[in-house]
C-alpha cells in the first residue's frame, strides 16, 4: 500500500461518523488516529491505524516522553509517525468534521485561486460567505473592520501553496465570542483564496493539507491551550512561510462539522490569551529576520520569540527543538530501505 498520502486524526472517543466516512471515501491515504489516556484503549477501526498511548512511549521520538497527556499536541506524535513513514502529504482532521463524498477533493501543491492583495489581517471567511462571521483565532478588534472594508482580489491564476485550509460547512471553526452571541449554519461558497507576505489570517488543525516544504511548521505548542495551540501555531507557519516566498490558501468545504459537546464558557476562557495577545504575536513574528533561513532555523526563532515575550512556558523552546530533532530522525527513517518503525497493526 502507498505510505505517500497520510489523514492523522486525534480522538478521545470511540470511532466516530467521522472515522467511518474518512474509512470508506480515502481507501488511498493511510488513516491514522492518535489516542489519549481518554480514548477508549480497546479502539479499533477496520483500515484505520490507532496510535495508543502505550504505542506511543515505545517511538523513537524524545517529544514523546515529553508531550503533556490530555491535550492536543500529542497530535504531533501523530505526525512524526506518518512523516517517518513516507509522507509526502498530509491531512490533518478532528473526529467532529464530516466528510461530503467527493471529500478530499484535488490534491495538490498547485492550484487556480484568486490572491488576496490586501496587507494586514484578512478575514477570509467573508470572501466564502455574506454573513456576520470571522474564523477562531482572528483579532476582535478587527472584525468590525473586516466586515465593512471591501478587499481586493487578483485574477485567478496558479499558485503553489505548500499549506492548504479547507473550510467546514454547517458549524464551522469559529471562536466562543462567536457561539455565544450567534446562532445557525453556515454553509460556504467554494471559491479558492490565497494568502501571501503581508496578510495574515488564523487558520486551524481541523482540515489542512499540508506539503513536504512546510513539514517543519506542523508543530502544535504544547503549552498553549487547547484553543490556541493550532492558532498560534498558524501564525508561526504564516510567519515562516510568507519569509521564503511560500502561500498559505483557503478552500471551499468539502467537510461539515457536527460538533462534540464543548462548554462554550471554558472555550471562552481557553480563547482569552488570544483575544488578548493575537495582535501582538503576529506582529513580532512577522518581524523577525526569517528570510533566507532554513525552516527549523526558522521555527526555533518564532519559539525563542514566543518563550521570550511570555506568550508560552519556557520549556516551550525545548519542546521545539526536541520536534526538531525528532523531525530530523523522522525524515532519515523515511529514507531508509528497512525502516525500523513498524506500521501498527
Amino acid at each position: 500500500m502507498n505510505n505517500a498520502r497520510w489523514i492523522v486524526v486525534t480522538t478521545i472517543n470511540p470511532p466516530t461518523e467521522t472515522v467511518r466516512r474518512l474509512a470508506e471515501l480515502c481507501p488511498e491515504w493511510q488513516i491514522l488516529v492518535v489516542g489519549d489516556r481518554k480514548t477508549p484503549p480497546d479502539w479499533h477501526y477496520p483500515g484505520v491505524r490507532f496510535l495508543s498511548v502505550d504505542e506511543q512511549k515505545t517511538l523513537p521520538f524524545a517529544l514523546a516522553e515529553r508531550s503533556p497527556f490530555n491535550h492536543y499536541a500529542r497530535k504531533n506524535l501523530g505526525y512524526l509517525y506518518a512523516i517517518a513513514h513516507g509522507a509526502e502529504v498530509l491531512l490533518e482532521t478532528d473526529d467532529d468534521n464530516i466528510p461530503y463524498d467527493w471529500y478530499p477533493g484535488a490534491v495538490s501543491p498547485a492550484i487556480v485561486a484568486r490572491s488576496v492583495e490586501s496587507a494586514g489581517w484578512q478575514n477570509v471567511y467573508r470572501h466564502f460567505s455574506s454573513a456576520r462571521i470571522w474564523p477562531r483565532g482572528f483579532p476582535l478588534e478587527f472584525v468590525n473592520e473586516s466586515l465593512r472594508t471591501d478587499c481586493a482580489l487578483s485574477p485567478p491564476f496558479e499558485q503553489t501553496c505548500a499549506i492548504q485550509q479547507f473550510l467546514a460547512d454547517e458549524n464551522p471553526d469559529v471562536d466562543a465570542v462567536y457561539r455565544l452571541t450567534t446562532e445557525g449554519d453556515i454553509f460556504f461558497r467554494g471559491e479558492d483564496v490565497v494568502l501571501g507576505s503581508g496578510s495574515w489570517c488564523p487558520f486551524n488543525s481541523q482540515n489542512t493539507l499540508w506539503w513536504p516544504q512546510a513539514f517543519t511548521y506542523l508543530y502544535l505548542p504544547c503549552s498553549a491551550t487547547f484553543r490556541m495551540t493550532d492558532i498560534w501555531r498558524s501564525f508561526v507557519a504564516q510567519a515562516c512561510l510568507f519569509a521564503s516566498g511560500g502561500r498559505l490558501a483557503f478552500r471551499g468545504a468539502n467537510m461539515f462539522q457536527r460538533r462534540n459537546d464543548h462548554s462554550l464558557i471554558r472555550d471562552f476562557a481557553d480563547e482569552v490569551s488570544g483575544y488578548l495577545n493575537n495582535v501582538a504575536i503576529m506582529d513580532k513574528l512577522s518581524r523577525l529576520p526569517l528570510a533566507g533561513i532554513d525552516p527549523a532555523a526558522q521555527l526555533d526563532a518564532c519559539y525563542e520569540q514566543m518563550t521570550a515575550s511570555g506568550y508560552l512556558r519556557p520549556e516551550e523552546l525545548d519542546l521545539a527543538r526536541l520536534w526538531l530533532a525528532d523531525l530530523q530522525s523522522a525524515r532519515i527513517q523515511a529514507q531508509s530501505a528497512k525502516p525500523s518503525l513498524p506500521l501498527i497493526a
